[in-house]
């Protein structure tokens, strides 16, 4: 079957980080500290056929691990608990992805892979194993859809199933996993409702 791999990283940031572009002197490297990924099926019911979750140990530029501020513990449940129980170093998350995907072409809600692949991969002195080729914006879809411009520029992934009215399980906002899945919930129900064809995701 053919399939598209949806994904979402969580990386680091502090309270105000966004509004200043990580660019205070005492914000964090973006690096990812969690991936989330769902496989899609594009053929017959498209059907979610599997889901990938890792937890990454962020690590600065001169390779120690960073200990998780609390607002980003807030936002998005991630605690150094977690991260040191369950967490991987970037290289294996990274491979695992890649096996996960099957060599398919990624989509994320805007350019993840910037900061999972570019900014990741160069503070953890590593060659990014993904090339950029096989990655894409989501965005694309949806505007292809027929989704508003000025909706689009206001919608956050992890509120795009909600937009559309989509039934879906509880879904935690700022998760890795369940922000792909809700991306993942709404394409699923763009292509049943015929609003979206499966050969874009091979042509935008």
């Amino acid at each position: 079957m053919k399939t598209a791999i949806m994904f979402d990283c969580e990386f680091l940031c502090i309270e105000g980080s966004q509004r200043r572009f990580w660019c205070a002197a005492h914000d964090p490297d973006p690096v990812i500290a969690q991936i989330g990924a769902v496989k899609l099926g594009l053929e017959d019911e498209f059907p979610i056929l599997d889901m990938y979750k890792a937890y990454v140990r962020p690590i600065d530029r001169f390779g120690n691990q960073y200990a998780l501020d609390p607002y980003f513990t807030d936002l998005t449940g991630i605690t150094d608990a977690v991260v040191e129980t369950q967490g991987v170093m970037l290289q294996d998350a990274l491979s695992s992805l890649d096996s996960f995907s099957g060599g398919t072409r990624f989509w994320s809600w805007g350019k993840d892979e910037l900061n999972m692949m570019a900014i990741s991969c160069y503070i953890a002195g590593i060659e990014a194993p993904i090339p950029a080729h096989r990655f894409d914006n989501a965005v694309k879809l949806l505007l292809a859809a027929g989704m508003p411009v000025e909706d689009l520029a206001k919608t956050p992934s992890n509120k795009l199933a909600d937009y559309y009215n989509v039934e879906h399980p509880p879904l935690q906002s700022h998760d890795a996993l369940d922000d792909a899945l809700s991306v993942s919930y709404t394409l699923q129900y763009l292509l049943k409702a015929g609003k979206l064809q499966p050969e874009l995701f091979e042509s935008v």
